[in-house]
């Protein structure tokens, strides 16, 4: 079974190239990266020495794919994947666009001559952040937590934010981008006749992520306060409370293989997957377990609110769970723990993976 992983290089890519023939003897992976995110040529060796083909291309560009040999599965995990893409002055709004849904368009096209499976690894981004941002929350326990009301909008739950949770924008040019590959996903499949699967996912944390502020934050909030590199809470009053959840994404494989075996099936062809309610935590919390880790340091405060910026986000897998029996089995005190062991081996991982 030959297997294109984009973005291989990337943290979500390379652990899937890893894992995905222990799980299977017969998968054979061919990558591509354009090695543009700082850190990533760091795991061309690790790969290559895995077995992984591994090829320099950019998704941007369709005739890097020309000379691609057929595949029976394409695994999109290439993609600028922060909230303040385009917007912030590091890369410009065509640069986005044309990175993930330029990018998906291509290996779409790549699907669509193989007839091979697709499947997109999407983004919790795709929820309004309007919405989002209006959902009643308490602090407890240093966390914000949902308050459940009778007011509340359709696709939202203790249990976190459903599939049918509202997608209207703004979301971010990011989250957008990412929904306008999930609708085009969905046409090609259907119009060309090849299985597409779209994985919403939260937050992907583990050790060898390359964090910064606005991507990866369990990853760079652990190393940076391990560091003693500058750390702020940034708007709902400077307290950290504001809530994510998490998973590994090791915990992807065994989903996208039971989504590749399914061809033909009658099953819900989006699911969102996260860490949920047991795998939250606020910055406040994970500064308090920093603390127990590495001992006490300050963190600064920033009270001024950023338009991007959420109270408490965390995925509802339940639909994963009904269809797939999936359920994150990485639990979070192992994968912070795994961060931080990581961290302390490399103690200049925050320099290797800062942006340029």
């Amino acid at each position: 079974m030959k297997v294109l992983i984009s973005g291989v290089c990337g943290f979500v890519g390379s652990v899937i190239a890893r894992h995905l023939p222990g799980a299977d003897s017969s998968v054979d992976i061919i990558g591509l990266d354009n090695f543009i995110r700082p850190g990533s040529p760091l795991n061309a060796a690790p790969l290559r020495a895995a077995g992984v083909k591994l090829h320099y291309a950019d998704v941007r560009s369709a005739s890097d794919l020309d000379s691609l040999p057929g595949v029976d599965w394409v695994i999109d995990a290439a993609a600028n994947a922060s909230v303040l893409a385009g917007v912030d002055g590091t890369t410009t709004s065509r640069q986005l666009v044309e990175h993930n849904l330029l990018g998906s368009i291509n290996l779409l096209e790549v699907a669509k001559k193989s007839r091979a499976c697709f499947s997109l690894i999407s983004t919790s981004r795709v929820y309004s952040i309007a919405t989002l941002a209006a959902l009643p929350v308490k602090e407890k326990d240093g966390a914000f937590q949902l308050l459940p009301s009778q007011e509340m909008s359709p696709g939202i739950s203790v249990h976190g934010i459903a599939e049918d949770f509202s997608t209207m924008p703004p979301v971010s040019l990011y989250g957008t981008t990412k929904l306008a590959s999930e609708m085009l996903a969905l046409e090609y499949g259907s119009d060309f006749d090849f299985p597409v699967w779209i994985n919403r996912c939260g937050v992907l944390a583990g050790a060898g992520q390359f964090g910064r502020p606005d991507q990866g934050i369990f990853s760079y909030w652990i190393n940076a306060y391990l560091r003693r590199a500058p750390l702020k809470y940034i708007g709902f009053g400077g307290t950290g409370l504001q809530a994510r959840d998490c998973f590994h994404p090791r915990d992807l494989v065994p989903l996208l293989l039971q989504q590749f075996r399914s061809v033909g099936k009658d099953r819900p062809q989006i699911v969102n997957l996260g860490g949920g309610p047991d795998n939250t935590m606020s910055l406040a919390q994970l500064s308090r377990w920093c603390a127990d880790r590495f001992g006490q340091r300050d963190i600064g405060v920033e009270t001024q609110a950023r338009s991007f910026d959420l109270p408490w986000v965390v995925m509802d897998s339940r639909l994963a769970e009904k269809t797939w029996d999936w359920r994150p089995t990485i639990k979070i005190e192992a994968i912070l723990d795994e961060i931080a062991s990581h961290a302390q081996a490399n103690p200049t991982w925050l320099q290797l993976s800062a942006p340029l």
